[in-house]
């Protein structure tokens, strides 16, 4: 593994068909894994007690403003959006991997799950009650960030939240990953710190309203965080 600190800012780069290359590279890395990674990580938040808290109070603010659906967006096998569905959220799945969509459907028949990018949400403005986004932001260039947070912001209805968790650092850095799981891969991994994220966010015209740092534990490197943000009543 080898990690470098990204100073430039670079250009978004897109192939012929108009897809960012790194939506189909993290797409085709995410399929040769998605097996051994939903073996190896079967529950989605573990036994975390304050992921699992931080996850039912994001259920608990959308439940309370409506009846609109939540996205769960990087949804891989799905055992998140089946955390939300049980705690009484109309929830669906959304993910860039085909094969970690067919796992999804299949370990969870009544839900629903599809494919595709959270560059380009294939989802009509202001229909969403709550985004939620965990461990999938890693994936996203810092060019392609504001595209992101800007479609979150699209799609949310007035006062609808987004739910962000990623792991952190204490200053922005990237790794790239050549092999995972004994398959060939092709996956960049950008570790931030929460300010860099509500920049980012508040820039998309989402308020920013709760930020958690967990410190990491034995078996983990890096801390992890958590943003909460909502999309405001009126602009």
């Amino acid at each position: 593994m080898s990690t470098e600190t990204r100073n430039e800012t670079r250009t978004p780069t897109r192939t012929e068909s108009g897809t960012p290359d790194f939506v189909r590279a993290t797409s085709a890395s995410y399929d040769a894994i998605a097996p051994a990674y939903t073996e190896a990580f079967p529950h989605g938040l573990g036994d975390r007690p304050v992921d699992h808290a931080l996850v039912n109070a994001f259920a608990e603010l959308v439940r309370a403003a409506g009846t609109a659906p939540v996205a769960d967006v990087g949804s891989g096998p799905g055992y998140v959006t089946a955390k939300l569905h049980a705690l009484g959220v109309p929830v669906f799945g959304v993910d860039v991997s085909p094969r970690m969509v067919a796992l999804a459907r299949r370990a969870h028949p009544e839900l629903r799950f599809h494919v595709g990018s959270m560059t380009s949400l294939d989802l009509p403005d202001e229909t969403l009650g709550g985004v939620l986004a965990l461990y999938s932001i890693i994936h996203v260039p810092d060019e392609h960030l504001p595209t992101v947070f800007a479609e979150f912001h699209r799609v949310l209805v007035p006062g609808g939240h987004v739910l962000l968790c990623f792991q952190t650092a204490d200053e922005d850095d990237r790794m790239h990953l050549a092999e995972r799981f004994g398959q060939e891969i092709s996956l960049d991994y950008y570790w931030r710190t929460p300010e860099t994220v509500a920049g980012h966010l508040t820039a998309a015209g989402l308020q920013v309203q709760a930020r958690v740092r967990i410190e990491p534990p034995e078996d983990a490197k890096l801390p992890r965080a958590f943003l909460l943000a909502r999309k405001p009543e009126s602009e």
